[in-house]
């Protein structure tokens, strides 16, 4: 590829059109994954199905102050991708503190399966770095945690 000294732009109406067509078709992308995971989760929970299987992960969500339903999300986050998450979590009826301590956490660790692949791919040790990112978003859910009980912050 040679490099020349003038590039040629294309005109700012084609960059739009071409910027709006891309965008429409992100959000269809997303839309289809995004919108059924939702409608699910949401008929599971006026149905207290999620209510249900949220008690027996509550122990483990309440060491971060999360109701146990949350765990559904932080599942999907980890073994499909922080979409399925934001799909989960939106019907939960959260506080604000509590989806940004979530996202926050999900940040961290999310992707799990794929990315610990790739990971081990490259020659590095895929499982032993996706244990460290666990280990550091439970970090970060406790931080958080305990700023929000020294009122810092939420």
């Amino acid at each position: 590829m040679e490099i020349t000294g003038e590039e040629q732009i294309p005109p700012i109406l084609q960059r739009v059109r071409c910027g709006v067509v891309e965008g429409f078709l992100t959000v269809f992308k997303m839309i289809k994954f995004v919108l059924p995971l939702y409608i699910v989760v949401d008929m599971c929970k006026a149905y207290g199905l999620i209510d249900s299987l949220g008690t027996w992960c509550a122990p483990l969500m309440s060491l971060f102050g999360l109701p146990g339903a949350t765990a559904f999300a932080f599942i999907a986050g980890a073994l499909v991708n922080l979409y399925a998450a934001i799909a989960v979590l939106a019907p939960l009826d959260l506080t604000p503190w509590q989806v940004t301590q979530c996202g926050v956490m999900m940040g961290i660790a999310h992707n799990l399966v794929l990315e610990g692949g790739v990971l081990s791919s490259t020659g590095a040790r895929g499982g032993v770095l996706t244990f460290f990112r666990i280990l550091l978003a439970a970090i970060a859910g406790w931080l958080m945690l305990g700023m929000q009980a020294l009122g810092v912050a939420g």
